[in-house]
């Protein structure tokens, strides 16, 4: 599976970003789409998640503010950012997680895409 994020730019506090991210594979076939973002200095954290049934989650710091949906025809996963601010400054990223089945059982696979930068200037 490959991921392309892009949306990310330089915005103002208050303001609003849409960011996508496109699957290679079908979305139908990818147990969860994710968001992470990493600040400068500071450990990657969770953003958002969507799973293949379309249920939704947040971390506390978005809640309200963050939107997670997909396109399953286009592939496309976004998140929409609205009332930004500064502390949401930082790189984000979009993760697959994709359960295979193996001759021994099933396997938990994690793909990452490259990264797409959000700039939030007070």
């Amino acid at each position: 599976v490959q991921l392309v994020e892009s949306g990310g730019d330089l915005v103002r506090s208050g303001g609003s970003l849409r960011l996508s991210c496109a699957s290679s594979e079908s979305l139908l076939k990818i147990d969860a789409m994710n968001w992470y973002r990493q600040a400068p200095g500071k450990r990657r954290e969770w953003v958002a998640s969507i799973t293949k049934r379309g249920s939704t989650d947040y971390a506390d710091s978005v809640k309200g503010r963050f939107a997670i949906s997909k396109d399953s025809a286009e592939n496309t996963v976004y998140l929409q950012m609205n009332s930004l601010k500064p502390d949401d400054t930082a790189v984000y990223y979009c993760k697959a997680d994709v359960t295979v089945v193996t001759i021994e059982g099933t396997a938990s696979l994690v793909y990452w895409g490259q990264g797409t930068q959000v700039t939030v200037s007070s």
